[in-house]
């Protein structure tokens, strides 16, 4: 029979969520509070998580990547994605599109002179790369942009934060019918219904009281959130799936690596930004 001090220094138990419970709670909140606390600071402190954060995903996207012998062509994907980030704070969509679709030309060109051989598989890869990362971070750029800037940053965060710990809990406490066993065997009903619980009373509360927006807005805004979330995780998932990995990197404790983090926050971005643009004026 184990004694006390073996049963003690035992690892801790993972959830039904295949995670550490306590350590994905902590971790997701750190990360929470780092984000809302540069907004504090400046809109030049915030730029910056951003691309320290985007710089660090499209490092693990290209590492889990290589796993398949796939070579992203880094160099124009780093410079053009920096181009896009800083191109969207300075000079709004416009300027996103053009240095958008530089990079894609940059891509080519640069993997070209590496010759023929994978150059069809490299150079998708590259733009695969670039449109999931720095294009669709873009976009919480944009909405850095905003004279109310601050709130929107919020309201995005905070429903998908929301969206993300509603869904774990509820699919760690009450998980039992799957919703996609083929790509996320872990995904349950009954945590997406914590989903769009959590990013409804999220969004509910950023949008009235951080934009001075209807509460019907914040409450679509949860359902809409909670959805596209899901979404990229599961899309996030079958890459994975593909790969033959589990997760994209060990950085965070209970969540993997930042990508496993960025998954749900990258395609929520621009769908927030759009509900935000059409139904929130600017005050």
């Amino acid at each position: 029979m184990p004694s006390d001090s073996a049963a003690s220094a035992a690892p801790p138990k993972p959830s039904r969520a295949g995670r550490n419970l306590t350590a994905a709670i902590v971790v997701g909140a750190g990360l929470g509070a780092v984000i809302i606390a540069s907004l504090f600071v400046a809109k030049e402190a915030f730029l910056l998580v951003v691309l320290a954060v985007g710089g660090i995903g499209t490092w693990e996207l290209d590492k889990a990547l290589r796993t398949a012998s796939v070579r992203v062509p880094l160099v124009p994907v780093y410079v053009g994605g920096l181009a896009m980030l800083l191109g969207s704070y300075y000079g709004g969509a416009e300027a996103l599109s053009a240095t958008m679709a530089l990079t894609l030309i940059a891509i080519m060109v640069f993997r070209l002179v590496e010759g023929a051989d994978g150059f069809v598989r490299d150079a998708t890869a590259g733009v695969f790369v670039t449109a999931y990362v720095p294009l669709l971070g873009s976009f919480v750029v944009l909405m850095l942009a905003d004279a109310d800037w601050a709130g929107r940053i919020v309201v995005f965060v905070v429903t998908t934060i929301a969206s993300d710990t509603g869904g774990y809990l509820a699919g760690a406490l009450l998980g039992k019918h799957p919703m996609a066993p083929r790509i996320s065997p872990k995904k349950s009903w009954e945590g997406f219904a914590g989903s769009v619980l959590g990013s409804m009373l999220a969004g509910w509360l950023t949008v009235v009281y951080t934009l001075d927006g209807p509460v019907w807005v914040g409450l679509l805004l949860g359902v809409v959130v909670a959805t596209v979330a899901t979404i990229g995780d599961l899309g996030e998932s079958v890459i994975k799936r593909d790969l033959g990995i589990k997760d994209m990197g060990t950085l965070l404790p209970g969540h993997g690596g930042m990508m496993d983090r960025l998954d749900s926050l990258l395609v929520v971005a621009p769908v927030c930004w759009l509900v935000l643009y059409l139904l929130v004026p600017v005050a």
